[in-house]
């Protein structure tokens, strides 16, 4: 950091920030667009931004019932990967990984992609077997991948308890270029990108219903800021997707769960990646400022609520405890609960609806932040050209009706490999 960049912050701390300006505009909202994306999270600015910055649409509008990034985009663990083994979710997850290491210069905007490996654990022999095959599906699709034996693990995790009796670690499938993004910084920057391309974000904007004309197609949306009109109105509302479709009596294939996450208390740098247990559902890594970041499961029952409980908490520290006992002996800081919407077969859906004139991104289950850029990128394609983007031509809604799954290791509401 130079001298002058500490003095201005030194100075704008002492003023309480008051020579800082915006980062966007925080936008009053118009009679109407060309597409209104309700949601201000990641998925729903991104979108914005891809359509102002690759198919010139500017006549956009985000809404956000709170202020931008309050939702699950605040409360995730950050991780980016691309580890999948089918080819419906493969090719989607490697373009956005692609996406994530450009992405910072595209949006001129530092988003703290640190691409520091994620390291899937495997205890048993089904699983060494299982990490080889995905490991193998991913290398076809042209993604990096390692197969590791204990001594490979060992190298990079010296600190995990190896030779317990009931889930000695075997090895590892380890992905060097997964690793974090700062989810504040990103959404930050694709909302700027957004903003400074004429797209309006708008705050405490609260959808409460939709436009119909007399054909049944959605030309606006009802708000707690009066009535907007748009051309299309795309929907990228994470885990309350199926209660704004509710008011366009759109039932979706959708169930919304509390995933709960934690952060301890900084350290010194202790954890060198992401780690994954795969005798349970546990996963840790160590953020920028020194707090290790980790969570589990989701509830076991469907809940809108952003809030945690006793039982999920013990069952988290149970999992770290049993794969790196040394954190027993950190301090918990906080924890928080996302609402995560859990589709049938565990893979999202980006597609037009029944209803024309509305369009839907949903269903990202457990990993919404990593998908951030192709999500954006998709869902701008499908908005502006009305056809799927070939990237995501599987995430069809359809697919449930017609049996066309992407069933990538077990249901959306079952703990994965990944």
């Amino acid at each position: 950091m130079t001298h002058f960049s500490i003095l201005s912050l030194a100075r704008n701390a002492l003023s309480r920030h008051s020579g800082w300006q915006p980062t966007w505009r925080d936008a009053v909202p118009k009679d109407g667009y060309d597409v209104i994306i309700i949601g201000g999270g990641g998925h729903g600015l991104a979108t914005a931004y891809y359509l102002a910055a690759v198919h010139g649409i500017t006549n956009v509008a985000v809404l956000e019932k709170g202020w931008i990034g309050g939702g699950n985009a605040g409360r995730n663990t950050t991780i980016i990967r691309s580890n999948y083994l089918l080819p419906g979710n493969a090719p989607f997850y490697e373009w956005s990984m692609k996406l994530w290491e450009g992405l910072e210069q595209e949006l001129n905007y530092n988003a703290m992609v640190s691409q520091r490996g994620v390291l899937n654990l495997v205890h048993s022999d089904a699983q060494r077997d299982a990490a080889a095959r995905r490991g193998n599906g991913m290398r076809l699709h042209g993604v990096d991948a390692e197969l590791l034996d204990v001594d490979g693990v060992r190298k990079l995790a010296p600190f995990l308890d190896f030779d317990q009796a009931r889930f000695p670690i075997m090895g590892g499938l380890h992905q060097p270029r997964g690793g974090t993004a700062r989810h504040d910084a990103v959404v930050w920057g694709f909302a700027r990108g957004a903003s400074d391309r004429g797209v309006d974000i708008v705050q405490n904007c609260e959808v409460r219903g939709f436009l119909r004309d007399a054909t049944g197609t959605v030309v606006g949306v009802e708000t707690s800021r009066g009535l907007i009109r748009a051309g299309k109105v795309g929907m990228a509302v994470a885990g309350n997707s199926s209660r704004i479709a509710a008011l366009a009596d759109l039932r979706l294939p959708i169930e919304s769960h509390v995933l709960q996450a934690f952060v301890s208390e900084g350290l010194k740098p202790v954890i060198p990646g992401v780690i994954t247990f795969g005798a349970g559902h546990f996963y840790i890594s160590q953020s920028d400022k020194g707090g290790l970041v980790f969570g589990g499961d989701i509830d076991g029952y469907n809940s809108y609520a952003q809030r945690g409980n006793l039982p999920v908490v013990e069952d988290v520290c149970e999992g770290g405890m049993a794969v790196m006992p040394m954190i027993g002996r950190v301090r918990l800081l906080r924890s928080w609960g996302g609402i995560m919407d859990m589709s049938m077969d565990g893979s999202p859906i980006i597609d037009r609806t029944p209803i024309d004139g509305l369009y839907l991104n949903a269903g990202w289950c457990y990993g919404g932040f990593k998908a951030t850029p192709a999500s954006g990128r998709c869902f701008a394609h499908l908005l502006a050209t009305d056809r799927a983007h070939e990237t995501a031509a599987a995430y069809r809604l359809d697919r449930f009706r017609t049996g066309h799954l992407i069933d990538e290791k077990g249901q959306g509401a079952q703990p994965n490999l990944h």
